[in-house]
């Protein structure tokens, strides 16, 4: 992991307890020119006029301002690493704090990193992935795959997924006629054909192409559910929201608005015929010819006296049942597999024009071909119930986290996002889109039309890609190996398998050279800038790194007398403590002293398992079991990372 980085409102910094960490931190914000920037560009603060009441853009920035706005969005790349370490250290249970994760990488690779700390713990998965449009250059993705090669890189992602996926949960995937038989198939060999649940229909598009034999209107959103059986004992909150269309409220009944239903339904048992007799006229109605009414008699009679039977405008029509707005909210709408109104792509366009306004092009738009968010939104509200992780690999220009972030808005939910992207809109669209939709719920012209905002925190990590991994090999090979190899290329394949990878390679900086684990602070890989063939030494976050590869849960992360504390549970619920230190400031000795000085004991149970860079004297803390529970972090880092890898 070769960055990590927070994004977090202002308000829950100006809630920190602490008055002299909140006054720092503030003090330090007020002189970051480069987070001003950003803000100016993203949020047109330079506009906000000021008032009797709160005070207006200013240059420089003023304490006042920044609490008078407290949904912006602080980045902790614009700031140094004790700002970000002192910022953290202010959070109690980190990990719950934060509402949404991003991870910039190959989402293979990411989806393996995560596999230990989100073992099925998500709720819902939706993503869009690429499917054979035939244009490379109108995608961001390669999109002209052989359908073997699609098919398998789905099959690799979507096993993975099915291992980050709780009981209840289930994944959508959408598709269009191309791939959607294929995929239909290989996800029924992934996740059972059992637990196939539907083939959504959406209406994507309302205009036609007059050039076309037929005009394409639908997606395909293919369905799979974790454990059907699952879902079908909680059908009864698997609904969708009631929208209020059709309620209203013409006589001020006390019970709120309604809308009329028919009495009548298909006839399904014998005593459900009988008379409703209108009580000013005395008529009797029976239901029609093949039907039946809805209720049985004694309580058509007791809706008669609550008044929820009516007899149409003039009290002389057919019977009618009156159904209340709370009621149809309380039980939701049942789904069907036709979704046709729900918005369509052109306004998904619209609404990334909306939030960038000119920062975005139309080339870019239609490479990221983006889906609208209320798809996104209903796909998890069926499965979310306001809370749970909602994850899409294919992340696109971040449409999974709006439509979040807006679900979260709307009911006070908190529901929570992992995002996975490999591409270069990564810092270009996704990250400044989460941020926007943060702190503020509309937009127009790349401009906040209410600046209403949000609460929000999210972290984004950035991961060694495989170029990056090549990059940083450091070979040893002699002349003679050298030249043998070129001469004898028939088994040059083999041999950089099993001979260049395990032996010449061997204390490369990307395969743990564990030497240089004596300052894990300080661990550099050389990694791509994004100028062509360019690199430049980036420390490596081995803290972040071993806390995704043991599963670790943070509760918190403090940096006291050069030593990093990490705190969390492990995914067994086990309590756990790991020190990282700069062994060539603090040796074993320096080491005993602090761990007193902080208070810790190894003999009490505060912990579990302690974990700590390179070899040390601490008395062993023992369990029950008498097993030793100090464990050395350079040999569990190296053989998980190991582990990852081979998955």
């Amino acid at each position: 992991m070769v960055e990590t980085q927070y994004c977090v409102t202002l308000d829950r910094i100006f809630a920190i307890k602490d008055e002299e960490t909140r006054t720092w931190l503030v003090d330090q914000i007020l002189k970051s020119d480069a987070q001003h920037e950003e803000w100016v560009r993203l949020f047109a603060i330079d506009e906000i006029q000021g008032d009797h009441m709160k005070p207006g853009y200013s240059v420089p920035l003023t304490a006042g301002f920044l609490e008078a706005n407290p949904h912006l969005v602080l980045d902790t790349r614009y700031f140094d690493e004790d700002f970000k370490r002192r910022l953290l250290a202010s959070f109690d249970d980190l990990d719950e704090k934060c509402d949404g994760l991003l991870v910039h990488s190959e989402n293979f690779q990411a989806l393996n990193l995560l596999m230990e700390r989100y073992r099925e713990q998500v709720v819902c998965i939706y993503i869009d992935p690429p499917y054979n449009t035939g244009s490379d250059n109108d995608f961001a993705y390669k999109d002209s795959y052989q359908h073997s090669s699609w098919l398998s890189m789905m099959v690799d992602r979507g096993a993975l997924a099915r291992g980050l996926s709780a009981s209840s949960s289930g994944i959508f995937v959408s598709t269009d006629d191309g791939e959607y038989a294929n995929l239909r198939l290989a996800f029924a060999a992934i996740f059972g054909d059992d637990n196939f649940v539907a083939d959504i229909i959406w209406n994507s598009r309302k205009s036609v192409s007059s050039d076309a034999l037929i005009s394409v209107a639908t997606n395909h959103t293919t369905f799979f559910a974790k454990d059907k059986s699952a879902l079908e004992k909680q059908k009864t909150s698997f609904r969708l929201p009631q929208d209020d269309e059709g309620f209203a409220n013409p006589d001020n009944d006390p019970r709120g608005p309604w809308k009329l239903d028919p009495m009548d339904a298909p006839n399904i048992r014998e005593n459900l015929t009988y008379p409703i007799r209108n009580p000013l006229t005395g008529e009797e109605f029976y239901p029609p010819e093949g039907r039946c009414w809805r209720f049985e008699q004694w309580q058509t009679e007791q809706l008669l006296k609550e008044g929820r039977i009516v007899f149409g405008r003039t009290g002389n029509a057919k019977p009618m049942y009156k159904r209340f707005l709370s009621e149809a909210k309380e039980k939701g709408r049942t789904p069907t597999t036709l979704w046709d109104d729900v918005k369509t792509t052109t306004d998904a366009t619209k609404v990334l024009l909306d939030v960038f306004g000119d920062a975005i092009s139309r080339e870019l738009i239609n490479k990221l071909k983006p889906k609208p968010h209320e798809l996104v939104g209903r796909c998890t509200v069926l499965l979310s119930d306001g809370a749970g992780i909602v994850l899409d690999f294919f992340a696109g220009s971040g449409t999974t986290a709006h439509a979040v972030i807006n679900l979260n808005r709307e009911d006070g939910g908190r529901r929570k996002y992992i995002l996975v992207e490999m591409g270069e809109y990564f810092d270009t669209v996704l990250v400044p889109r989460i941020k926007k939709v943060a702190y503020s719920k509309d937009w127009k012209d790349g401009k906040p039309v209410s600046r209403e905002g949000t609460s929000h925190m999210f972290k984004y990590l950035r991961l060694e890609s495989y170029e990056d991994t090549l990059n940083n090999l450091e070979l040893r090979r002699t002349e003679v190996q050298q030249s043998l190899l070129e001469q004898h290329s028939d088994f040059r394949e083999d041999y950089m398998l099993h001979y260049m990878l395990d032996v010449e390679s061997r204390g490369s900086p990307s395969l743990l050279d564990l030497d240089r684990f004596e300052n894990p602070f300080n661990y550099k890989l050389n990694i791509a800038t994004g100028t062509a063939g360019e690199t430049k030494p980036t420390a490596v976050d081995l803290v972040e790194t071993f806390n995704y590869l043991i599963g670790l849960r943070v509760k918190t992360i403090h940096y006291l007398d050069g030593v990093c504390v990490v705190t969390g549970t492990n995914p067994q619920g086990e309590r756990m403590l790991i020190l990282w230190r700069n062994i060539k400031e603090m040796d074993n000795d320096k080491l005993d002293d602090w761990f007193l000085k902080q208070g810790y004991n190894t003999k009490d149970q505060e912990f579990d398992a302690i974990y700590v860079n390179g070899d040390n004297n601490l008395e062993n803390l023992k369990g029950p079991n008498h097993t030793w529970k100090v464990r050395l972090t350079e040999e569990e880092l190296l053989r998980r990372m190991f582990d990852v890898q081979d998955v």
